[in-house]
C-alpha cells in the first residue's frame, strides 16, 4: 500500500473534525425540531450552499450522458436512505447509539468488496478492519439491552451503514467525467423532495418557530457538514481505495464522543477509552504503509 499524501490526510482530518463535532449540534436542533423537518431544512441549506459555490466558481451542473441511473442510486444510498434510516433508528434507540451502528459502514465495505467484487484484503488491512470492529463493539456493548428491546432501532441503524457502503462503491466504481462539486449537489438535490414530503406526512406543518440556537445548528449542519463535508467525503472516495476510505470514517464517532464529553459534559467510560485507542491503531494500519522489504 502506497503512502497517503499530505493532501488526503488533511482532507481526512478536516472531515473527521467537521462530521464528528456535528453530533452535539444535531442533538441541539432535534430538541426543538422533528426529525424529518430537521432533515429537510438541512438538505435545503446544503442545496443553497452548493448552488452558491458552483455559481461563484462557474462550474458546470451537467451530468455526463448515461450517468443518471448511477447518480440516482448513489443519491438513494448515500443520502436518501441514510437520512431516512438514521431518522427511524433514533425513534427506537438513542441517537448516539444509532450513530455507532451507522458507522459500521467500513465493515460492510470490506464484506461487499470481498464477496461481490472479489477484492483482496491484505493482512494489514484485515488487521485494521478487525481492530476497527473491536472499536465499534466497544461502543455498542453498553447498549445491548437497548438493542434487545428495540430491534427496529438496530435494524435501521445497520441498514444506514450498509446503504452507505453500497453508495461508496457506486461513487468509487463510476466514472464521473467532468463532475466535481456537482456530484454532491445533484445527490443532495435528488434527495430533498422525498425527505420534504416525509416531513409533511410525518411531521406536518411547523407549529412554532425554532430558537436561534436550534436554527443556527440546523443551517450550519446543512451548509458545512452536509454540503462541504459530503463533498470532501466523495473526494476521499475517489482518491483512496474503497476499504481505506471507509476505514477512515471510523474516527468520526470517536470525535463525536470526545466532543460530547467536552461540550455536553458526557462521561467517558472505560469501553469508550478502549474504542478510542482501537480506532487510532486501526487508522494507523489502514493509512500508514508498512516497511517495504
Amino acid at each position: 500500500m502506497s503512502r497517503v499524501s499530505p493532501k488526503v490526510l488533511a482532507l481526512l482530518g478536516a472531515l473527521t473534525l467537521v462530521w464528528g463535532t456535528n453530533w452535539p449540534l444535531f442533538r441541539i436542533a432535534l430538541d426543538e425540531l422533528p426529525v424529518f423537518t430537521f432533515r429537510a431544512l438541512v438538505l435545503s441549506s446544503a442545496v443553497i450552499m452548493l448552488t452558491t459555490i458552483l455559481l461563484i466558481r462557474r462550474e458546470s451542473f451537467a451530468v455526463p450522458k448515461g450517468k443518471w441511473p448511477a447518480l440516482i442510486l448513489a443519491s438513494a444510498m448515500n443520502i436518501g436512505i441514510w437520512n431516512i434510516a438514521t431518522s427511524l433508528a433514533v425513534l427506537y434507540i438513542p441517537s448516539g447509539h444509532a450513530s455507532v451502528l451507522a458507522y459500521t459502514m467500513p465493515l460492510w465495505v470490506a464484506v461487499l468488496g470481498f464477496v461481490v467484487f472479489g477484492q483482496k484484503l491484505t493482512g494489514r488491512l484485515l488487521a485494521a478492519i478487525a481492530i476497527g470492529a473491536a472499536a465499534v463493539a466497544a461502543l455498542m456493548i453498553p447498549n445491548f439491552k437497548s438493542y434487545a428491546s428495540a430491534p427496529l432501532g438496530l435494524f435501521w441503524g445497520l441498514l444506514a451503514g450498509f446503504c452507505w457502503a453500497v453508495g461508496t462503491f457506486v461513487v468509487k466504481r463510476t466514472n464521473w467525467s467532468g463532475m466535481g462539486l456537482s456530484l454532491t449537489f445533484w445527490q443532495v438535490l435528488i434527495t430533498l423532495p422525498p425527505i420534504a414530503l416525509g416531513a409533511l406526512v410525518f411531521d406536518g406543518l411547523p407549529k412554532h418557530w425554532p430558537s436561534t440556537q436550534a436554527l443556527a445548528a440546523t443551517i450550519y449542519t446543512g451548509a458545512i457538514p452536509m454540503a462541504l463535508g459530503t463533498a470532501t467525503w466523495f473526494t476521499l472516495v475517489k482518491l483512496l481505495p474503497a476499504q481505506v476510505a471507509a476505514l477512515s470514517s471510523i474516527a468520526i464517532p470517536i470525535v463525536a464522543i470526545v466532543s460530547g464529553i467536552l461540550l455536553l459534559k458526557e462521561p467517558l467510560s472505560a469501553l469508550q477509552a478502549v474504542a478510542i485507542g482501537s480506532t487510532v491503531i486501526s487508522l494507523w494500519l489502514a493509512l500508514v504503509p508498512g516497511r517495504q522489504r
